[in-house]
């Protein structure tokens, strides 16, 4: 159970390319911060390579205010990179996630602390409403995270995203994985711990674009189903048998037709089929190897995780510059 006196909530928000909204994202959760009670609250913002104005204005509110806190990385190193290294540079009891796009509500914060004070160790937000998003993207998420929990060995929560609040022992727990593809709830599914959910209505985006078109979210649903089960290599078997088993009648076809009848060269386009289809299953086994593979090959470079050029509100001893699997320590 944790206790009141002298918490500590740090609040991370990745962000890329959010200038038109990041002004309003501060303002509200500033107001959360100053209306909560025996909490002292920490904003990391982790600025993700954003290309326009969105670490000049992180840069002037930090300087208005010593609750602000900017990580700034040298590159664009995705959502989930970013995610990472505020957990890492986080000093909180507890840890918040939270976009800067304003469809997560900050206003919700306050019951995910009152749920972790009475004792659990993640705080996950369920939308039950998603205002602004379209039918396809509706469907295509609903769909998602319904085919993942059939394949993931892990249960996962249906219609979740990475708003919610972790533990100290949660976020300790994440900063011990090193793992480069990173699908961060499947990976606090893993880790266990005390877990509730906290229904909430998701908001259209404040202003600005979508920064997941359709490409990124297929390879985030890639990562997400890759790093959490095996079962596409053991489909991949299936899917080989199954191709066997009907080359082998394809070839007891072809024999039976040249021995029990002068029929010798029709067949030809049976034969395409076959031919085809063995062709195509190979392709997919083989790729569905290649994409494993090339996580084993991404995990042994063992480059460090993610790079920042600056860092901005934290003292010499919280700032972080890297991570990798050898320097995981603050």
């Amino acid at each position: 159970m944790v206790t009141l006196t002298e918490e500590i909530l740090s609040i991370v928000i990745p962000c890329y390319n959010e200038e038109e909204v990041i002004a309003e994202t501060i303002n509200r959760l500033l107001s959360v911060c100053d209306a909560g009670k025996g909490c002292n609250f920490e904003l990391i913002f982790v600025d993700d390579g954003s290309r326009d104005r969105t670490r000049e204005l992180l840069r002037t509110f930090a300087e208005k205010d010593s609750r602000i806190r900017v990580i700034g990385f040298a590159r664009n190193f995705g959502h989930q990179i970013a995610v990472t290294a505020g957990i890492d540079a986080a000093r909180g009891d507890a840890v918040v996630l939270i976009d800067a796009d304003l469809q997560d509500p900050p206003e919700v914060i306050p019951d995910m602390i009152s749920k972790w004070r009475e004792g659990f160790d993640v705080v996950y937000g369920i939308r039950t409403e998603r205002a602004g998003e379209s039918r396809f993207k509706l469907a295509t998420a609903r769909t998602f995270y319904r085919v993942l929990n059939k394949l993931s060995d892990v249960p996962i929560p249906l219609d979740t995203g990475d708003f919610r609040l972790l533990s100290r022992a949660v976020a300790d727990t994440l900063r011990a994985m090193p793992e480069r593809d990173r699908f961060l709830r499947g990976m606090v599914s893993w880790a266990g711990f005390r877990q509730t959910a906290l229904p909430y209505k998701r908001s259209g985006r404040f202003a600005g674009k979508s920064k997941y078109p359709l490409r990124k979210m297929l390879h985030f649903a890639i990562d997400g189903i890759l790093s959490f089960s095996t079962k596409p290599l053991q489909m991949s078997i299936g899917l080989g048998m199954i191709a066997a088993t009907i080359a082998l009648i394809g070839i007891i076809y072809a024999i039976a037709l040249r021995l029990f009848t002068n029929i010798w060269v029709e067949g030809w386009t049976a034969l395409m089929i076959a031919v085809l289809f063995l062709g195509g299953a190979q392709l997919l086994c083989v790729g569905i190897l290649g994409e494993y593979i090339g996580r084993i090959y991404n995990e042994m470079k063992k480059r460090p995780m993610y790079v920042t050029d600056e860092y901005i509100g934290f003292t010499q001893k919280g700032a972080v510059f890297s991570r990798s699997p050898e320097r995981t320590e603050q």
